[in-house]
């Protein structure tokens, strides 16, 4: 019994000692006497996009010389998707007093900068589509505070132009959105602004909770030829079971990026969130170093979008593929991810 009662005393004391290295301050050192630095994420949601956005800026800060287990503590939390839990994370992270913040997607990227306004900690955030108008940023692009990152503003007049080679026939469009997300509410202003010169017209649905997906993706699929997906985080998490529905009725689903398509989205013109992650590594590596605050950095895109495409999915649909168009993709899948 001694022996136990020692060792959750023993364990508990190292699990002591690896907070105070996650605490930030001058006096964390490693053994080569070189400060460890404390970064926090809080990533908004569990989804592919996100996960890859999260695995990209690790990359990025290693491939800038910090490294965990060396010179780098990283504390990661996830929101789960509720805005009140990011604002509970980032307010813990100031708390804790890290060195740098990085907000993965709109709603943690906003909690953070609140959080932090007034605490001198940077924050470096990825995956958000409107920085404008998160207000994390001027209509300059100028950084509101010490605040900065990268967009992942999607390429809409590329997705609209692959939807019409695809679906020569198609006229209608269904997107389904969270309306307390102001990257979605950004993004679906840009399809609108963009549909009529392709011949589509944009037919919304907003949602407001995870409950509510099943029942407005049952109804939208109703109204539409073919749907196509935001980087909606709610959205998102909902995906198998909207594509589930519109399997059902035979009606494809353009995806946002990648993982969207290895999940059974048709094809999508979308973004490399891994490159993305990294680039917003380099961004936050920049301010630890002193090279640079964050208030001196525009925020920055990915410019050139990619094409995906799943053939397994275009098979189980009956859609055929034009030869060109699949040999253009930079990634193309025959199998669909669970």
């Amino acid at each position: 019994m001694k022996k136990r009662v020692l060792a959750v005393i023993l364990t508990a004391g190292m699990a002591m000692g690896l907070m105070a290295c996650g605490s930030s301050g001058t006096s964390n050192t490693n053994d080569d006497g070189e400060k460890v630095y404390t970064v926090g994420i809080s990533q908004f949601a569990e989804h592919g996009s996100l996960d890859n956005c999260r695995e990209g800026f690790i990359e990025g800060l290693k491939e800038e010389g910090f490294e965990e287990g060396k010179n780098l503590v990283i504390e990661t939390k996830n929101a789960a998707a509720d805005q009140g839990t990011a604002k509970q994370i980032s307010d813990t992270f100031v708390s804790d007093k890290v060195d740098l913040i990085c907000g993965i997607a709109t709603p943690s990227a906003q909690a953070a900068y609140n959080s932090a306004i007034n605490s001198g900690i940077p924050v470096i955030y990825t995956a958000v589509t409107d920085p404008i108008a998160a207000k994390l940023a001027d209509e300059e692009g100028t950084p509101v505070g010490e605040v900065t990152g990268t967009s992942d503003e999607l390429p809409v007049k590329e997705q609209l132009e692959m939807i019409r080679k695809i679906l020569p026939d198609a006229k209608n469009i269904g997107i389904l959105y969270t309306t307390s997300e102001v990257n979605s509410v950004s993004a679906i202003k840009r399809y609108k602004e963009l549909a009529g010169e392709y011949g589509f017209t944009i037919v919304e649905k907003g949602v407001s909770q995870t409950a509510d997906i099943s029942l407005a993706a049952e109804e939208l699929l109703g109204e539409v030829d073919c749907l196509t997906n935001l980087t909606d985080n709610t959205v998102v998490n909902s995906l198998a079971t909207i594509l589930n529905k519109a399997n059902q009725k035979k009606i494809p689903v353009f995806g946002s990026e990648v993982e969207q398509v290895k999940i059974g989205c048709l094809a999508a013109e979308g973004l490399d969130f891994i490159e993305l992650g990294k680039q917003t590594g380099k961004m936050a590596a920049a301010v630890l170093k002193g090279e640079k605050k964050a208030s001196e950095m525009n925020y920055e895109t990915i410019s050139t979008p990619g094409l995906y495409v799943n053939t397994k999915t275009a098979e189980n649909l009956g859609i055929t593929l034009d030869e060109e168009l699949v040999n253009s993709a930079v990634e193309s899948f025959d199998s669909i991810s669970k």
